[in-house]
């Protein structure tokens, strides 16, 4: 879907319209509107177009473009798109037509959007080797480990919003947003985890890998539906080849038994929570595009939905303890007693520490790395999609299963690199390729002019 913009007209057209095209790099930089319309620069232009009466200005801060007239003003922004390329932006007002060359925002963007999805690949790896290394020591705790991660980020999380509050990162307009697509974040990450634990307590190790493929068929399909995005034929295979690769790569040498064995049901349960899973990263794309609208062409802070999307699912996690529990096969009258004794062991102290080395360093890291793999992802779906920010984090485990081929301490010995692992990443590469290509067309060069 091209960049959407809004044509606003103010005032009768009873002439046809005079069109300028105003190259992006010849309007100022300022920190407010009011610094365009007192720009020498922007003076200078319209003087050139012999209508002093007329003044054009544009906000890369806060992406709008102000068009002034001798006695009408119009406002335009820019809204989301998934094709990328450069685009020019048209604003009509009065007589007047003035169409913005902004092929420099879109490299920039194209760059901010690169490095945020190698920053989240490399920790989507980090948190999942870490994950391993922290149950070495609380290998009997799972359970514990991820309350203590559920329960711990929401503290910590609050705690930073409170901090940017008081800085003025974070307004009093961003908290007053409606929270109940928060609470519905909430629920939606507590059914996932619910679901997820459930079957994965009786799937295979290898149809959970070939399983999780379907998360990326459910953002593109929900992404269509609730955000009336479009795929070019070579993105739609590109993510095709990348779950492929991802496939190849992972269970290829598993000798663990087939779907059928598993289970239908089971097998379905693990495809339902990857939906859930889908539908929270969309809601909090559109929780993002609501709050750009609702603020104005502002941006809704990371750690608002954060923070207020960690205690809902938190709220509904204590909600569900009983039943998680049994997953686990905590018994929940045991419950206390086995969050005394996880508690024990991550601090590695107590009777219960013999069998916690590398506690609570390794825990400890896993928490401060999965935090920041969960901070960069969100990061990377506000500024891109949520198709982008899932294929981040699938790039991740190709690697992450190599490095588990290195030795690693207190992980024993090695484990061998699968026979289709070459062939796998191969695949998987190519699909990255295929999906970011753009086939060259005059469309780079043409006018988008989109009603929203």
């Amino acid at each position: 879907m091209p960049f959407c913009t809004r044509r606003i007209i103010t005032g009768e057209m009873s002439a046809p319209a005079t069109r300028y095209h105003v190259p992006v790099t010849k309007l100022p930089v300022a920190r407010s509107p009011a610094d365009y319309l007192s720009s020498t620069s922007v003076r200078h232009f319209i003087s050139n177009t012999h209508r002093p009466t007329s003044i054009v200005s544009r906000s890369t801060k806060k992406r709008f473009y102000v068009i002034e007239a001798a006695k009408s003003t119009a406002v335009f922004r820019r809204g989301g798109c998934d094709s990328g390329g450069n685009r020019k932006w048209r604003c009509a007002v009065g007589d007047q037509v003035v169409e913005i060359n902004d092929s420099r925002k879109s490299s920039n963007r194209t760059a901010e959007v690169a490095v945020a999805a190698t920053a989240t690949v490399v920790l989507g790896v980090g948190n999942r080797v870490l994950y391993k290394l922290a149950l070495v020591p609380l290998k009997n705790y799972p359970f514990f480990l991820a309350q203590l991660a559920t329960f711990g980020y929401v503290l910590v999380y609050v705690s930073i919003l409170y901090v940017r509050y008081h800085t003025g990162k974070v307004t009093d307009e961003m908290l007053s947003l409606p929270k109940l697509p928060y609470v519905a974040v909430g629920l939606l990450e507590a059914l996932a985890a619910a679901s997820g634990m459930a079957a994965g307590a009786i799937l295979s190790g290898a149809t959970i890998p070939i399983l999780s493929q379907s998360f990326l068929v459910w953002q593109l399909l929900l992404s269509f539906i609730f955000l009336g995005r479009r795929y070019r034929i070579n993105q739609l295979f590109g993510c095709f080849l990348v779950s492929v690769g991802v496939i190849v790569t992972v269970a290829s040498g598993s000798s663990a038994g087939s779907l059928m064995e598993d289970g239908v049901f089971w097998s379905l349960l693990m495809i339902v929570s990857f939906l859930l899973q889908a539908a929270d990263t969309v809601l909090k794309e559109i929780i993002f595009l609501d709050a750009a609208q609702r603020l104005k062409g502002g941006s809704v802070d990371l750690f608002v939905v954060n923070s207020y999307g960690s205690a809902y699912q938190a709220v509904f996690i204590c909600l569900l303890l009983p039943f998680l529990s049994k997953l686990w096969g905590v018994p929940f009258t045991q419950l206390p007693n086995y969050l005394r004794d996880g508690a024990a062991c991550f601090l590695n102290i107590g009777t219960l520490s013999s069998g916690c080395a590398g506690a609570p360093l390794l825990p400890l890291l896993f928490i401060i790395v999965n935090m920041g793999f969960n901070i960069s992802l969100l990061h990377l779906l506000k500024i891109s999609s949520a198709v982008v920010s899932c294929l981040a984090s699938t790039v991740s485990v190709p690697i992450s299963v190599f490095l588990f081929t290195l030795p690693l301490p207190y992980l024993g010995v090695a484990s061998s690199l699968p026979p289709g692992f070459i062939s796998g990443a191969i695949i998987l590469v190519l699909g990255m390729l295929v999906y970011t290509w753009r086939p060259s067309s005059r469309l780079n060069n043409q006018e988008v002019d989109c009603h929203c």
